[in-house]
């Protein structure tokens, strides 16, 4: 081999190896949900100062009304907690013919922009209430999902931001088959949930294997499986499920995060990995409540980027 060329493969590799892992948090992990009636919901100060504590650089923003509703205010507050913004989940409805919904989220790009946060995580909100239920599409209504997709993912890349499709339990994006459409309809890019695709159907590993060039956002969610098929099985709600703690801490699960995370890696995958285990408080946690988890989870997450590092 050219001594060059070997010169240059040594320092893609030497380049690869030092590569560090973007860790971010999303408020859901401390029970901070859009959802009425979730929960007890921790103050914006207590829930930024613990992922500072933690160890974390950057938060999505969390739903309406947890941060300040001006797009400059967000910005000062996460930045006052030594915070970076990656922008946030916006559920919103795309499958009606009647409904536009660029207006909604040209607007909620006002505060990624100002924020700096990057990456709009869409999910396909059914239009009702929370995520026990969600109805059926047609093919109208797929097909006017699929262009609202492409829509939204072509403003937020003249606003700077990249979009994301979050499947999502409850929502009309969030089986299997569901997945597959959007993957052959449209040219949206992927948020992998870990979680969600794994109760919806999906095969996480699988898809980050198959369609890693697609994935350019994670939510890193374990899950207890027993749990989950009881989900799947329509034995238990989705919100009675993370009430008695579908998620766990990364690394105390059922989710084959390595495999992920090296099928996301050997495909160049830089964006970020958000701790976003959902929980449900019934009241103000003693001591330190949620941030044990987080604390658990951000641990394992670094040690399979040190892993990677390694190899």
């Amino acid at each position: 081999m050219d001594r060059r060329v070997m010169a240059l493969s040594t320092e893609l590799i030497d380049a690869a190896k030092e590569h560090t892992m973007k860790i971010a948090a999303a408020p859901i992990s401390w029970g901070v949900c859009e959802v009425p009636g979730w929960g007890h919901q921790m103050t914006p100060d207590r829930v930024l100062k613990e992922m500072a504590e933690a160890g974390i650089e950057a938060t999505e923003f969390g739903p309406d009304g947890f941060l300040p509703a001006a797009p400059k205010d967000k910005a000062t507050t996460l930045a006052s907690h030594g915070l970076k913004a990656v922008g946030g989940f916006v559920p919103v409805v795309l499958h009606r013919p009647d409904y536009d919904p660029v207006p909604e989220v040209d607007q909620a790009l006002d505060s990624f922009v100002a924020a700096g946060g990057d990456v709009l995580v869409l999910s396909a909100n059914s239009g009702q209430h929370g995520y026990d239920t969600r109805p059926e599409l047609d093919a109208t209504g797929w097909q006017t999902m699929f262009a609202n997709l492409d829509r939204l993912a072509s403003l937020a890349t003249a606003r700077g931001v990249r979009a994301a499709l979050h499947p999502h339990v409850g929502t009309m994006v969030e089986t299997a088959d569901d997945v597959r459409r959007v993957i052959a309809g449209s040219a949206i890019p992927l948020c992998l949930d870990t979680g969600h695709l794994l109760i919806g159907g999906t095969d996480p590993v699988e898809l980050a294997r198959e369609h890693a060039g697609r994935v350019v956002h994670v939510h890193a969610k374990d899950v207890n499986g027993a749990l989950a098929r009881r989900v799947q099985r329509g034995e238990l709600t989705y919100q009675a499920a993370v009430a008695q703690g579908l998620y766990t801490a990364l690394g105390q699960g059922d989710i084959d995060f390595k495999s992920i995370v090296d099928a996301l890696t050997a495909a160049g995958f830089d964006g970020w990995y958000v701790m976003e285990q959902d929980t449900i408080l019934p009241g103000e946690p003693a001591g330190e409540g949620p941030l044990r988890d987080v604390r658990t989870s951000v641990a394992y997450l670094r040690s399979l980027g040190q892993a990677r590092r390694q190899a």
